[in-house]
C-alpha cells in the first residue's frame, strides 16, 4: 500500500542529470517494487495506490498486470499528475533522486472510505510505508489499514523516510510510533531507524523498534499453516549486512552479497519482497535474511527496479556463487 509513480534512469552512469541525454522508464514506487518483487518469487500481490488520470497512469496500470500484480485498487485523481522520478548513477554508493510529486502525489489521496478492509485484513502480508504517513489523507488511512489488521500475522511497517515528502520532518515520530504499535514487522536502516526511535546504532534502533511493535498474535485463522506472528525488526546496514531480532529471542545477522553496483536504489525494495517470501515459507530467520540480501544484491547489479527483481533461481544462483554479479535479465521472464 504506497508509493507508485515513473521513474526515469539514465542510460549514461557517472553523468549528472544536467548532461544526460537519454533516460528508460520503468515502473517505480517502493510498495509497488516490492509487489513485484514478491510476484516474481510466486507470490500474489496486489497494490493499493492512485495515480493521476494521464497516460503515465494509464502505463503504470499496465505494467502491473505485466508484472502479475493485481491492480483493482489502484484508481484515479483526475485533478493530479502522476509522479515522475529522475535518478543520477553514481557507482558504488550515489544515486541522487529528484522528484516531481507537486502539487500533490496521487499516492497520499488513498481515502480511509475508500479501503476494502476485507481485503487488508484477509491478505496474509500487508506492506506499508513511512512514505504513507506523510500527509493527509493518506496518514488516516495508512493507520486504518494498520489498525484492520489487529489479531492478523505478517504486518508490515517499512520506514521508508524521505523528509523532503514531509511538510514539517520534525513532526514525524509520533506518526511512526503510532504505526508501529499496529505492525509485526518493522524494517529500516541506520537513518529511518534513527527518526522513527531516536536510535542509531543497530542494536539499540532493533530493540527500540520491537518495544514499539504490536504484541504477539495468534495464527491467521483463514490459513493455519501460518505461524504465529512474533514482532521481528530488521535493521539494514548497508556494507555492513542486515540485522534481525524477533521478540522470541532470536537473533541473525548476515553479510552483504558481493556484487558490481549499477544502481542501488532498488535493492531494498527486492530485499522487501524475499523477506515477505521468506517469512510466508516460514524460512529459519538467518535463510530469510540470506535470501533477501541474495536479492538486493541482484537488484544492485542491474540498472531498472521492477524489471530488475529476481526470480528463486537467480537468487540460488547468486548464493551459489557467492555474488549478486548475474547476467542481464529479460525484463519479461
Amino acid at each position: 500500500m504506497g508509493r507508485l509513480g515513473v521513474d526515469l534512469y539514465p542510460l549514461q552512469s557517472g553523468v549528472g542529470l544536467d548532461r544526460v541525454e537519454t533516460f528508460r522508464r520503468f515502473l517505480g514506487g517502493s510498495p509497488a517494487n516490492v509487489a513485484v518483487a514478491a510476484a516474481r518469487l510466486g507470490r500474489r500481490t496486489a497494490l493499493v495506490s492512485r495515480t493521476g488520470a494521464d497516460p503515465f497512469g494509464a502505463y503504470l496500470r499496465r505494467e502491473l498486470k505485466e508484472f502479475e500484480v493485481d491492480a483493482r485498487w489502484v484508481t484515479e485523481v483526475p485533478d493530479l499528475p502522476t509522479p515522475v522520478t529522475f535518478c543520477a548513477l553514481f557507482p558504488p554508493d550515489d544515486f541522487p533522486l529528484t522528484f516531481y510529486r507537486r502539487p500533490k502525489a496521487p499516492d497520499l489521496e488513498i481515502h480511509p472510505h475508500e479501503l476494502d478492509l476485507d481485503a487488508v485484513r484477509a491478505a496474509r502480508v500487508l506492506w506499508t510505508t513511512g512514505t504513507g504517513l506523510s500527509e493527509e489523507p493518506s496518514r488516516t488511512s495508512t493507520l486504518t489499514a494498520l489498525r484492520a489488521r489487529a489479531g492478523r500475522p505478517h504486518t508490515v511497517l517499512d520506514l521508508d523516510w524521505r523528509p523532503a515528502f514531509w511538510p514539517d520532518p520534525a513532526t514525524a515520530r509520533p506518526h511512526y510510533t503510532e504505526a508501529l504499535r499496529h505492525a509485526t514487522v518493522a524494517v529500516g536502516n541506520a537513518e529511518e531507524c534513527e527518526v522513527a526511535t531516536g536510535e542509531r546504532d543497530p542494536e539499540a534502533a532493533a530493540r527500540a523498534l520491537l518495544d514499539l511493535l504490536a504484541t504477539e498474535t495468534p495464527g491467521d485463522p483463514d490459513n493455519p499453516g501460518d505461524p504465529a506472528a512474533v514482532p521481528l525488526a530488521v535493521v539494514k546496514r548497508g556494507p555492513e549486512g542486515v540485522l534481525a531480532l524477533a521478540a522470541d529471542g532470536r537473533r541473525a545477522a548476515v553479510p552483504p552479497l558481493p556484487v558490481d553496483v549499477v544502481n542501488g536504489l532498488g535493492a531494498g525494495d527486492a530485499f522487501g519482497g524475499a523477506l515477505v517470501h521468506g517469512l510466508l515459507a516460514g524460512l529459519p530467520l538467518e535463510d530469510v535474511l540470506r535470501r533477501a540480501n541474495a536479492a538486493g544484491s541482484i537488484v544492485a547489479g542491474r540498472l531498472g527496479c521492477a524489471p530488475a527483481m529476481p526470480d528463486p533461481a537467480e537468487i540460488d544462483r547468486a548464493l551459489a556463487t557467492g555474488s549478486g554479479t548475474l547476467p542481464p535479465k529479460d525484463p519479461r521472464t
